[in-house]
């Protein structure tokens, strides 16, 4: 039966000063962001991109995650505990951060970034999409190393053991997210922006992709039953934000297939 190696959450500590796990797979994530930027800037200059213009996404991006993540888990997930409890709101540290409230506080970003360089709004949202998947891998292992967000109860032979949480052996459902949503994800996503698409195709594919792989790695993942457990037809909160993104992705992908690639390139 494999077990949880219960990882010291603390990476480093000189003093009282605390380097957390969690927090070097995000400066991770956030270095695999700039390297591979950059790469595809060189690799496609047509797309208008510069260094100062990634750097900018880098660091407005930062900003969306972690205030649109904190007020996301706070508004999507426990509301009602944070409203009786509004000086913990902000209280970063002690965990909560939701993806798709992330998501909107990038979203927003990037809108701010394409008015300063007077660029399409989709032209930098495709730019950006494939740079962001192996960043979510790497926060999928932060969760792995926390033992946090673990999976439902299997006797499948790889069921691991969680000793924080009890002695049930459970889906290791950090690394599933981990394979899809950041490996699997980011192939999909690369290969797919590394030929010309229609403006906002690969803005749909993100949506698409992550929505569905997402949605499916939910199924081994025990819901947070300390706020909303399951929710309507045995859902989870995760699964009903992310299906609106796979409608809208398809959408958004059919709209941008209305012009050829050539026309939309000249504009």
């Amino acid at each position: 039966m494999l077990v949880h190696p219960q990882f010291d959450p603390v990476a480093l500590a000189i003093g009282p000063l605390k380097i957390h796990w969690y927090g070097l797979m995000y400066l991770l994530g956030f270095l695999l962001f700039i390297i591979l930027g950059r790469y595809r800037i060189r690799q496609k200059p047509e797309a208008g991109f510069t260094r100062e213009m990634l750097d900018d996404a880098l660091f407005f991006g930062v900003l969306g995650v972690v205030l649109g993540g904190r007020l996301g888990h706070v508004l999507f997930y426990a509301p009602g505990y944070y409203f009786q409890h509004p000086l913990e709101i902000m209280a970063i540290w002690q965990g909560g951060m939701s993806f798709h409230g992330g998501f909107l506080g990038v979203i927003l970003a990037m809108a701010w970034l394409a008015r300063k360089y007077n660029l399409s709004w989709f032209a930098v949202t495709d730019f950006i999409a494939p740079l962001v998947p192996l960043g979510l891998g790497a926060g999928r292992i932060g969760n792995f190393i926390n033992s946090e967000l673990w999976g439902r109860p299997t006797d499948m032979p790889w069921g691991m053991i969680f000793p924080y949480v009890d002695a049930l052996p459970r889906h290791p459902s950090q690394l599933y997210e981990f394979a899809l949503e950041g490996l699997m994800f980011f192939v999909v996503l690369w290969f797919y922006s590394a030929r010309p698409r229609p403006v906002g195709a690969v803005s749909g594919m993100f949506m698409i992709g992550y929505g569905l792989f997402r949605s499916f790695a939910e199924f081994f993942r025990e819901p947070d039953e300390g706020f909303l457990g399951l929710m309507t037809l045995g859902l989870s909160m995760g699964q009903w934000l992310s299906l609106p993104m796979v409608v809208i992705g398809v959408l958004l992908l059919l709209w941008s297939h209305r012009k050829p690639v050539e026309k939309q390139q000249q504009q």
